[in-house]
């Protein structure tokens, strides 16, 4: 027994004597419970390589489909009316390892695709009804009360005052970019060594380049504040400063790396300055991003030109009703009273759905119907100057979709470069853009109204930088979204128009520059007032 008990192999090769066995069957559970938790680790990982590789596989193949749709789309949208030898897909991502660059294939706008569904194409026959039914109120308002048609417009006479002296700055703005930059960056580039390290003539352009942009910055505030110009001239005039800003660095932040790459044994190297031609292109094409090249359509459909410039009218007329009809007579009594809180309350949500309407109108107004009348008179084919962002369901995605035009020049001359500076903090390029996009913004204001009251800033880089870390997806977050915003234009009309009027009825409070920045709203003194 004992003999035959000693010839008892093990797992291992020994021989163990009966007494062992019990120990020798714990230890076996013990290496088989190893075991298995050995292959159960192998084949998780085993799972999340194969997860990691198959999503990788179908991202690519998901990529490639969707930019055979866009290009699908080009064709269709643009009606054959496209040349398509430079169509390449719209991000391409760099092989090494750096952002994706911004790249333009020919596409239409989302609306234009729309409305070629004729259902979506009836809500935009409503809005027309609706415009006409707002200039038969006006009509029969006028006839009723007044005997007689007032087709003055005061409103619009008002906003858009003193238009000569806006297109004499516009046309002294647009000939300084012509006149100064191009030949400046010409000289500067083809006077430079090549291959040389950044020097002291580099340093000197650079340094004529910020004092252009600086005398571009300030020279347009003192115009305005000279001529007194009103709030619809104002917006025009500093939102063309500022679009004429983004395009010089645009040119110079694209070309000036060119031309410090360049080697004088560089046989490939193409011309250091692009041609003066493409240039001017670049300055009245609706993009912000520089390209020697851009795909290009073969025609101009004139009445497409003439039917978006229409639309943009009809737009202003839209607004001039929502305003004279719905929001001057809830703010007309601004500042003859003091506003107490029950009367702010209801200023703000009777404002929020017209407030909301005008900047819908807006939107369409200029991030398409202008936009496209423009790229149909240069030919530009990419019209992609927005996304759905009306379906988005986060913050974060509608700042990316609502405007693609300005949303790429903040993230090809902005978020990249910061990012390259500072590459484990891309929550510092994100935090920058939005910190010039909401200076931008106030600055805009600022000059409209001619007062500083930084209500949009504080919305933007409070609640609006706040909300971009709120990522869902499911419908519940469009209505969040699109409460936000009724809830936010509400807020933003209702309280620049209590400043608005309290400064048009109040006096001023000092005869400094401090009375600029105080609101009048909060310190306007209504007894004096009425004694």
């Amino acid at each position: 027994m004992a003999e035959g008990n000693s010839n008892r192999p093990t797992e291992n090769g020994f021989h163990k004597t009966m007494g062992e066995s019990g120990e020798d069957i714990t230890w076996l559970k013990m290496q088989s419970q190893m075991g298995y938790h050995r292959i159960k680790s192998q084949a998780q990982q085993l799972k999340q390589d194969l997860r990691q590789t198959v999503l990788q596989e179908l991202d690519a193949l998901v990529d490639g489909f969707l930019e055979d749709v866009e290009q699908m789309e080009g064709k269709e949208g643009l009606s054959n009316n496209v040349s398509f030898s430079e169509l390449r897909p719209s991000r391409k991502k760099r092989e090494d390892g750096e952002l994706p660059d911004k790249v333009f294939m020919p596409r239409s706008s989302v609306l234009t695709d729309l409305f070629k569904i004729k259902d979506v194409k009836t809500i935009y026959h409503i809005f027309v009804a609706i415009l006409i039914v707002f200039s038969l109120n006006t009509l029969v308002y006028d006839l009723i009360n007044e005997g007689r048609l007032n087709l003055n417009f005061d409103l619009i006479r008002y906003g858009m005052g003193k238009f000569s002296k806006v297109m004499e700055l516009w046309m002294c703005m647009n000939l300084s970019t012509l006149l100064v930059v191009y030949p400046g960056f010409y000289y500067w580039s083809m006077n430079r060594a090549p291959g040389q390290k950044i020097g002291g003539y580099d340093i000197a352009g650079a340094c004529c380049y910020v004092l252009y942009q600086l005398v571009f910055l300030v020279w347009p505030i003192h115009y305005i504040k000279e001529n007194a110009l009103p709030p619809g001239s104002s917006i025009i005039v500093t939102a063309e400063q500022i679009r004429l800003m983004m395009k010089v660095h645009a040119f110079v932040r694209e070309n000036i790396t060119k031309v410090l790459a360049y080697k004088k044994d560089d046989n490939n190297q193409g011309p250091l300055c692009p041609d003066f031609s493409k240039y001017l292109y670049f300055l009245f094409i609706p993009t912000l991003v520089y390209r020697d090249t851009y795909p290009r359509t073969q025609s101009i459909r004139w009445s497409y030109v003439v039917s978006n410039f229409g639309q943009v009218l009809a737009c202003l007329f839209y607004t001039y009703y929502i305003f004279e009809r719905f929001l001057v007579p809830v703010f007309r009594n601004f500042g003859r009273e003091h506003i107490t809180a029950k009367a702010l309350i209801l200023s703000v949500f009777g404002s929020m759905l017209p407030a909301t309407l005008v900047l819908v109108l807006g939107f369409f107004a200029i991030l398409h119907s202008w936009f496209n009348a423009f790229a149909e008179m240069m030919t530009f084919a990419d019209r992609m100057f927005y996304k759905d962002w009306w379906n988005s369901t986060s913050f974060a995605n509608y700042y990316r979709t609502w405007n693609i035009v300005v949303h790429d020049w903040l993230y090809t001359y902005i978020y990249k470069d910061i990012s390259k500076l500072f590459p484990q903090r891309r929550s510092l390029a994100m935090a920058c853009v939005f910190l010039i996009s909401a200076v931008a913004h106030e600055y805009v204001l600022i000059m409209c109204f001619k007062f500083f009251y930084p209500v949009l800033f504080v919305m933007f880089m409070g609640a609006g930088f706040g909300f971009i870390f709120f990522k869902g997806v499911g419908r519940g977050w469009n209505v969040f979204l699109w409460l936000m915003l009724i809830m936010g234009n509400g807020m933003l009309m209702c309280l620049y128009s209590l400043e608005w009027y309290a400064r048009q009825r109040c006096p001023e409070n000092t005869d400094n520059f401090l009375d600029y920045l105080i609101p009048r709203s909060w310190t306007c003194d209504f007894e004096a007032m009425e004694s």
